[in-house]
């Protein structure tokens, strides 16, 4: 393929790409092919680099690498500069969220109108509260941290639930779930409040909330690191965004 119009296949799908996020810092993509090869129906690999990634939810991606391998195409569209799958292939997926990608999604308009007018148990007496700023960590060994104020609708008092779980892969390799809750000391204030913050983490952390179009991801392999959260998936690919 000569350069230009490599290029011309690159800026495609950086556009198709780009038109679903609300925000990218950068993204680069490379279509690897011979020219021959190409005429013939066939891509060598397709690869994906993007950072700074906004997505569904208000959910920014710091990095997000995708690769292909060999690609079955549609030569006609290919020369005139699109990319036609002739069937699904597949690919390797790796996403890094940073602690500070996590706290942004969780004090997101979309999850805090989720968290207020909430009714709890505290103290053995029915409440409704109102959940502020969520704080979310990765302090390290394989654990995550949660902090957060609640007011209480009745009185206007402030009290603070703060824990840690271990985050894990579901069965079905589409979300992450948060297990094994251990409070800090005198910090256990509600359980439902609990069970709330736990399923808004879920949801944040559902695989389909980074698919492109056209893509079906499953979780491999999950790695908790100290400030930042690593996914490793495979997809199933039907179609590469133009």
């Amino acid at each position: 393929m000569p350069d230009l119009g490599k290029q011309a296949l690159n800026k495609v799908v950086e556009v198709g790409i780009s038109s679903q996020l609300d925000e990218v810092e950068d993204l680069k993509v490379d279509v690897e092919s011979d020219p021959m090869k190409l005429m013939s129906g066939e891509v060598e690999s397709v690869e994906i680099e993007g950072k700074g990634m906004v997505m569904q939810k208000d959910l920014r991606v710091e990095e997000m690498q995708v690769k292909t391998g060999n690609v079955a195409v549609n030569p006609l569209k290919a020369a005139f500069g699109q990319i036609e799958l002739s069937h699904p292939t597949n690919a390797t997926v790796q996403v890094t969220l940073t602690e500070a990608d996590i706290n942004r999604a969780f004090n997101s308009q979309f999850i805090q109108e989720k968290l207020q007018n909430l009714d709890v148990h505290v103290n053995g007496e029915r409440v409704t509260v109102d959940t502020q700023r969520v704080e979310f960590g990765l302090p390290g060994e394989c654990k995550v941290a949660i902090k957060t104020d609640v007011v209480l609708r009745s009185t206007g008092e402030t009290k603070q639930t703060a824990f840690t779980a271990v985050p894990r892969m579901e069965a079905n390799g589409q979300q992450v779930v948060l297990e094994d809750v251990q409070y800090e000391a005198g910090q256990e204030l509600s359980p439902e409040l609990t069970d709330a913050l736990l399923a808004e983490a879920r949801e944040l952390l559902d695989l389909r909330n980074f698919e492109l179009d056209g893509m079906v991801l499953r979780l491999r392999h999950l790695d908790v690191q100290s400030n930042r959260l690593l996914l490793e998936a495979e997809a199933q690919v039907d179609k590469i965004p133009t």
